[in-house]
C-alpha cells in the first residue's frame, strides 16, 4: 500500500521529527483505517502498537521499527507508565513516533493518559481519531447501537477499572434506568456480576444481549442471548476476549440486519424484529 496506492490530493499533514501521533488503528478490519492513519504510517521512524492493532496493519509502515506495547488483561503487559514516558524518550531522540492504538485513542484506551504525559513533557502532539469497536464492531454484526423504535440513548462503560476488577465506582442502578442500550468494553470477565448487577438495578432477565469477539475480523465470532442467560451461554460457546457486548432491544434488529450472513447466502432471519408491524420507511 505504501507505494502502490497514492493517498487522494490533500493537504496531509507532516509527522516531524520530534512529535508523536496518537492514532485509532479502528476494530480490526484493516479497511477502517482512516486516510490521516495511512498517511501517517507511511511518515513513521517508529510505530508502537497496541495488542489489537491487525499485522497487516503494521505492513502499511515497512520502513518504521515496530514496537510491541499491548496490554491485555491476565496477560504479562508493559506498565502504562513506561510506555507513556517510553513515548517521551523516542521523541525526544528525534524520531517521527506513531502510537499506534485500537480502535479510537480516547474511548477506553489510554490515549488521554499518554497524551498528557507527552504535553507535561514537552512533547508536541497531533491527535488522528479512529472507529472504536463499540460502534463499529456492533455495525460490522449487524448491530446499530441507535434506532429511532429503541432508543434515544447509548451508555459506554468499561467492565473494569485500573485494578482489573469491576468498576466500582459505576452507579450501574442509574446506567441502567437512564439508557435503554448499554455497550460494555473489556467486560467477559466479569459479566456475571455485570449482569447481576444490571438485573438487580431493574432489566428484565429475558433482555437481548449480544456478545461480539474479535470484532470486524475474519474471525469474528456473534453470541446472541439474554441477559439472564449470558454467563451460561458464554461459558459453553467458548467465546474468549477481546469482545464488545451490547445490552438492549437493538441486538434484535441483527435478525434483519445481519449483512454479512446475507453475504454468505443466509436470508434475514425476521424482517420486523422489533415487532412493530409495519414498514422501515414508514417509521
Amino acid at each position: 500500500m505504501t507505494e502502490t496506492i497514492p493517498l487522494p490530493a490533500h493537504q496531509w499533514p507532516q509527522l516531524e521529527p520530534g512529535w508523536v501521533w496518537l492514532c485509532g488503528a479502528g476494530p480490526g478490519d484493516p479497511g477502517l483505517l482512516t486516510l490521516h492513519a495511512a498517511n501517517a504510517l507511511r511518515q513513521a521512524d517508529v510505530v508502537i502498537y497496541d495488542a489489537l492493532v491487525q499485522e497487516q496493519i503494521l505492513s502499511w509502515a515497512p520502513q518504521a521499527e515496530h514496537i510491541y506495547a499491548g496490554k491485555r488483561g491476565g496477560k504479562p503487559s508493559a506498565k502504562q507508565r513506561d510506555i507513556s514516558l517510553h513515548l517521551v524518550e523516542l521523541a525526544r531522540a528525534g524520531k517521527k513516533v506513531l502510537r499506534l492504538k485500537g480502535g479510537d485513542p480516547f474511548v477506553f484506551g489510554r490515549g488521554g493518559e499518554e497524551a498528557q504525559t507527552l504535553v507535561q513533557h514537552g512533547v508536541p502532539i497531533r491527535i488522528i481519531p479512529g472507529i472504536s469497536a463499540g460502534i463499529g464492531g456492533l455495525a460490522y454484526a449487524g448491530i446499530p447501537v441507535t434506532h429511532r423504535d429503541v432508543n434515544q440513548s447509548v451508555t459506554f462503560v468499561t467492565g473494569h477499572d485500573q485494578s482489573g476488577n469491576t468498576p466500582g465506582s459505576l452507579d450501574w442502578d442509574s446506567i441502567s434506568k437512564g439508557s435503554q442500550v448499554l455497550v460494555i468494553y473489556m467486560g467477559m470477565k466479569h459479566i456475571a456480576q455485570i449482569a447481576a448487577k444490571l438485573i438487580a438495578a431493574g432489566r428484565s432477565l429475558s433482555e437481548p444481549v449480544a456478545v461480539v469477539t474479535t470484532a470486524t475480523t475474519d474471525a469474528q465470532r456473534v453470541l446472541e442471548t439474554t441477559l439472564g442467560t449470558i454467563v451460561d451461554d458464554i461459558a459453553q460457546s467458548g467465546l474468549e476476549p477481546p469482545a464488545i457486548i451490547c445490552v438492549g432491544q437493538s441486538v434484535l434488529m441483527r435478525q434483519v440486519l445481519d449483512w454479512q450472513g446475507m453475504i454468505a447466502g443466509h436470508a434475514p432471519r425476521n424482517l420486523d424484529p422489533l415487532g412493530r408491524g409495519r414498514p422501515a420507511e414508514s417509521a
